[in-house]
């Protein structure tokens, strides 16, 4: 826990000074009883004795202040909070090996499945969106919060040649950012080319937005996942800085099996393995996260988990209202056990 404004904690320094007062009120007290010539009138005076009780009130009251100070303080925690994502773009690999069946019944079939259960679990609030990619990249589906017209859209998922990873990060970043013209022109994905292979282009003629902190932009997510190595389209790693200075996480998912499958066609054959160390630094760029599926339940599991990494966040929040309410609770309950009590408040 931190506080906004810790320089209000130095009036924590009363507080050993009114314990001293108390001490000293309640010794006067004791010593004026004692000057009574008769222990009769000592004891009218001072009544029956209440033993630990007598100080209960005050300790409360005590409580109450340092709870107010602290209030004051304006304190802020990490709390779990219904998250504000607005939008997600789940960017889904449709290249041919995806027909590999080293995850059953296949891994687009599995993937597919997956992510419709994904999207059954997202909060109705949340408008999706979904991009497919392989030799190139398209927005199947703009961002929607209609359940209906996002799964048709993965249910039409068709597989094609070639595997471009950038492409379908920059055109997920065109769907959170629609008014930002992206340069989707090829390049090396294994980032051979000394140029920037894209750049952000505007309308108008004013100055691009500065770079924010990556992962700082919480209204929208990417979810990239994919079962092969880039082959074709912009380099995937200059694709996510550019979502990294957008502030928007991408999270990957990478399927398949460690050893991938051998895919056969007419004529050729070919071993199609999963490119970890990829999407494990696109997720590091953009402060989101690697998750590995080996079988289609770890699939499932892995949109379960990014569920309640969105349904619920942690975020760090003032609770100066949850002190104060303490506070305020705790001098309730001393003025109400000093009156029942001792038929007085302190």
């Amino acid at each position: 826990m931190a506080f906004l404004w810790p320089e209000a904690l130095a009036l924590l320094a009363l507080v050993p000074l009114l314990v001293l007062a108390y001490v000293v009120v309640v010794r006067r007290k004791r010593k004026a009883a004692l000057r009574y010539a008769s222990l009769a009138m000592v004891k009218d005076a001072i009544g029956a004795r209440p033993g630990l009780r007598r100080h209960v009130p005050p300790l409360l009251f005590l409580l109450a202040l340092v709870l107010m100070i602290a209030a004051i303080a304006r304190p802020a925690a990490l709390v779990q909070l219904p998250s504000q994502q607005e939008t997600i773009i789940l960017a889904m690999d449709v290249s041919g090996s995806m027909r590999a069946k080293d995850v059953e019944p296949d891994r687009l079939s599995a993937s597919q499945a997956a992510a419709k259960a994904f999207v059954h679990e997202q909060p109705r609030s949340t408008r999706i969106g979904v991009v497919a990619f392989a030799g190139t990249a398209s927005l199947v589906q703009p961002p929607t919060q209609n359940r209906e017209d996002i799964i048709a859209a993965i249910d039409r998922f068709q597989l094609q040649r070639a595997t471009a990873i950038g492409s379908g990060i920059l055109v997920a970043l065109k769907a959170i950012f629609p008014d930002v013209e992206f340069d989707l022109r090829s390049s090396n994905p294994r980032g051979e080319h000394a140029r920037r292979p894209f750049q952000d282009q505007r309308k108008s003629e004013k100055a691009p937005d500065k770079p924010v902190a990556p992962g700082s932009y919480k209204s929208a997510a990417i979810i990239l996942l994919t079962d092969g190595q880039p082959t074709t389209g912009p380099d995937p790693i200059e694709a996510a800085r550019m979502a990294a200075e957008r502030g928007v996480r991408i999270f990957t998912v990478g399927v398949g099996t460690p050893n991938g499958e051998i895919l056969v066609g007419e004529g050729w054959s070919m071993r199609v393995r999963l490119d970890e160390d990829t999407l494990k630094t696109i997720a590091n760029v953009t402060g989101g996260e690697y998750f590995y599926a080996g079988s289609a339940p770890d699939l499932k599991k892995i949109y379960r988990s990014l569920n309640a990494k969105f349904v619920l966040e942690k975020k760090e929040t003032e609770i100066t209202a949850l002190f104060a309410a303490a506070a305020a609770l705790s001098a309730l309950l001393s003025a109400l056990l000093s009156l029942l009590w001792f038929n007085r408040i302190l």
